[in-house]
């Protein structure tokens, strides 16, 4: 048994909508972080990544500066990163 295929009774009308591809604004645009803010969040980063460095090697795999420093240094940059991201940007004057 095939299908019967059938046409609608009405054409299907679509929403059209028609906007200005030209929309012109004079205000400034704001940026929600400022460049102290990118700053901080590459500076967590770097952090990061030093004590992913830290926690690497091959030599005495139960050293203090696996277990505990690199550890410690790792977290720090995720905190300095979280300090980054919901510090507010200086109100200008």
């Amino acid at each position: 048994m095939a299908q019967k295929i059938t046409k609608p009774a009405t054409p299907v009308k679509t929403a059209t909508t028609t906007r200005s591809s030209s929309v012109k604004s004079d205000s400034p645009v704001h940026f929600i972080f400022d460049k102290g803010n990118y700053r901080l969040l590459i500076i967590s980063a770097v952090v990061v990544a030093f004590g992913f460095v830290l926690m690497s090697g091959t030599t005495d795999i139960y050293s203090n500066t696996k277990i505990i420093i690199a550890p410690i240094v790792v977290l720090g940059g995720f905190a300095l990163g979280f300090v980054a991201i919901f510090k507010k940007p200086a109100a200008k004057a």
